[in-house]
């Protein structure tokens, strides 16, 4: 094997026994029967509020709705950031107006999802 791989085999191997290691960890110093002991440490931890109803319930659909168009938006408006980066040295080279004009399309197309998102009621709670 040359030696230019054994770094990676060496890490692979550490994370492998890392793995099983925190693996018989658990075992050997985990709880030894489910169902024993108070019912506060067996329930699920909420953030110190006392659960209410059922954890396995139906999630409504308008949390998903509300995810999308958050990661939709999220990462539309981390792509402006290269935009507005490399306008200045575009603009120098002569193209100042069509990558004003991406941007703006790009902008424009961001407002008539908004504007698409608020009729359809999304993020009415």
């Amino acid at each position: 094997m040359p030696n230019q791989y054994l770094p990676a085999v060496f890490l692979a191997v550490l994370a492998a026994l890392f793995a099983v290691g925190v693996i018989f960890l658990s075992h050997i110093l985990g709880r030894r029967a489910a169902g024993k002991g108070p019912a506060t440490f067996l329930g699920p931890y909420e953030c110190g509020v006392p659960p209410a109803g059922d954890s396995k319930g139906p999630i409504p659909v308008r949390f998903f709705l509300v995810a999308l168009v958050f990661l939709l938006f999220d990462v539309e408006v981390a792509l402006l950031f290269p935009w507005a980066a490399l306008f200045k040295t575009l603009a120098g080279e002569g193209m100042g107006g069509f990558i004003l004009l991406e941007g703006a399309i790009f902008i424009g197309l961001l407002s008539l999802g908004l504007v698409y998102i608020f009729r359809r009621g999304a993020l009415k709670w």
